[in-house]
C-alpha cells in the first residue's frame, strides 16, 4: 500500500465505527418469553469436545425432566472448528452461525485462533455478532474473603478491529481500540445493577485513562456518569497496573465487590483473579447481551495436552462452572447451586482423573445430593 491506501484504509475503519456507534443508540427489540429455552452445545478445538462430553451428561443428568417435557431442547452444533474455519476461510462459517443463532444459550468449548494471519479469533467474532457486550466472570474465595463479580466490555476496546490494523513491512504496526459512549454506559450498567441487585454496595471501574486519554478517559467519565443513578453505591477507580498489584495484596483483596473494565484489561485482570481461585480451569464466564448469551470455560483449548499425550486428563471443572451460570441464567437457580455445590466436593478430592472419571464421580455427588 501507499500513503493513500493506509488513509483510505483508515478512513473505512473509521466510518465502519461511527455506524457500529450509531446502531448501539437504536431501540432494541423487545424479548418475548418462550415456552422452551434451546441451549446449544458448540464443540469448539482441541479439548473442547472432551469437556462438552462432560457438560452434556451433566445437563441431561440435571435437565432430564424438562428435556423430557421439551420445556428445554439440547441442540449439538459441531464445526467450530479451526480446521472448518480455515477451509472455508470465515471466522464463523455461515451454517455454524445459523445453528447457533437458532439457539437462547450457547455453552461453547474453546476455540484456537492461529497466531499471525488476518483469522480472527471465534469468540470474539460471536461476540459481535449475537452482540454479547458483558463478559461477567465471578472469582470466589470464601477463605480469602472474596467474592468479587467482574464486568468485562466484550465487543469493543483493541478487539473490535484486532485483525485490521494496519503494517508498513520493515518500518512500523499500528492496531486500532475503539471506546463508544453507548457501548461503555451499557455495561457500566449490568455492573451497577448486578450490584444493585445482589446486595452489593462497591464498584470498581478499572482504566489507564493516566495514558489512554481519549478511550480510557471516555470510559472512565461514562462508567462516573452512569454511577450517579446509584447514589448508595460507592464507586472508585484505579489503573490497571495497580489493581493487578491488589488483587494479590491479603489487605486489599477482601475491599473489592464488583469491577467495571474495558475489554483488553478484563480480559488480562480475569485470569488473575482465576488463578487465585485455583487456576483459569476452575471459573467459568457469561458472555450476555439484550438477545442471546454464551457460556464457556476461561482457558484455552490447551494443545499442550495433546502434544504430552494426556488430553482425556483434561479437566471439566471450568466448563461445568460455566454450565451452573447457564442454569442459573435460565431460571434454575437451585439447580445451579447443587452443581456448584457437587463440584466443590469433587474439586477438594485434589484427584489427577482423566475427565471421564471426573464426570461419573460429579454424577454420582449429585445423585447423593438431590
Amino acid at each position: 500500500m501507499n500513503k493513500e491506501q493506509y488513509i483510505n484504509h483508515f478512513e473505512n475503519l473509521l466510518d465502519e465505527q461511527i455506524k457500529r456507534a450509531e446502531k448501539l443508540s437504536e431501540n432494541k427489540k423487545e424479548i418475548q418469553n418462550k415456552d422452551k429455552t434451546v441451549i446449544g452445545l458448540v464443540d469448539g478445538d482441541g479439548i473442547g469436545p472432551i469437556i462438552l462430553e462432560s457438560a452434556k451428561s451433566v445437563i441431561n443428568f440435571l435437565l432430564k425432566d424438562e428435556i423430557d417435557s421439551n420445556k428445554i431442547e439440547i441442540k449439538e452444533i459441531n464445526g467450530l472448528t479451526i480446521e472448518n474455519r480455515m477451509k472455508t476461510g470465515k471466522t464463523l462459517p455461515d451454517d455454524i452461525l445459523e445453528k447457533i443463532k437458532s439457539c437462547d444459550v450457547l455453552l461453547k468449548g474453546p476455540t484456537t485462533t492461529p497466531k499471525g494471519g488476518t483469522m480472527e479469533s471465534a469468540n470474539v467474532a460471536l461476540r459481535r455478532e449475537l452482540d454479547l457486550y458483558a463478559n461477567i466472570r465471578p472469582v470466589k474465595i470464601p477463605e480469602k474473603d472474596i467474592d468479587w463479580a467482574f464486568f468485562r466490555e466484550n465487543t469493543e476496546g483493541e478487539y473490535v478491529l484486532g485483525s485490521k490494523g494496519i503494517e508498513i513491512p520493515g518500518l512500523l504496526s499500528m492496531d486500532f481500540k475503539v471506546i463508544t459512549v453507548e457501548g461503555t454506559k451499557r455495561i457500566a450498567k449490568s455492573a451497577f445493577e448486578y450490584a444493585k441487585n445482589n446486595g452489593k454496595n462497591h464498584v470498581t471501574i478499572v482504566t489507564k485513562a493516566n495514558i489512554m486519554k481519549k478511550t480510557d478517559g471516555l470510559f472512565s467519565d461514562i462508567c462516573h456518569k452512569v454511577a450517579k443513578d446509584y447514589p448508595d453505591i460507592e464507586v472508585d477507580e484505579y489503573y490497571v497496573d495497580i489493581i493487578s498489584a491488589h488483587l494479590i495484596d491479603p489487605q486489599m483483596q477482601s475491599k473489592f465487590q464488583v469491577f467495571v473494565l474495558p475489554n483488553l484489561y478484563g480480559d488480562i485482570i480475569t485470569d488473575e483473579a482465576a488463578q487465585l481461585q485455583g487456576g483459569v480451569s476452575t471459573a467459568g464466564s457469561i458472555n450476555a447481551g439484550d438477545e442471546y448469551a454464551m457460556f464457556e470455560a476461561i482457558h484455552g483449548s490447551a494443545p499442550r495436552l495433546f502434544e504430552e499425550g494426556i488430553q482425556d486428563y483434561a479437566s471439566p471443572a471450568s466448563i461445568l462452572r460455566a454450565l451452573a451460570l447457564l442454569l442459573s441464567h435460565i431460571g434454575f437457580y437451585d439447580k445451579s447451586k447443587i452443581l456448584n455445590s457437587a463440584l466443590d466436593k469433587q474439586l477438594s478430592k485434589n484427584e489427577n482423573i482423566k475427565c471421564t472419571q471426573f464426570t461419573e464421580n460429579l454424577i454420582n455427588i449429585l445423585k447423593e445430593g438431590i
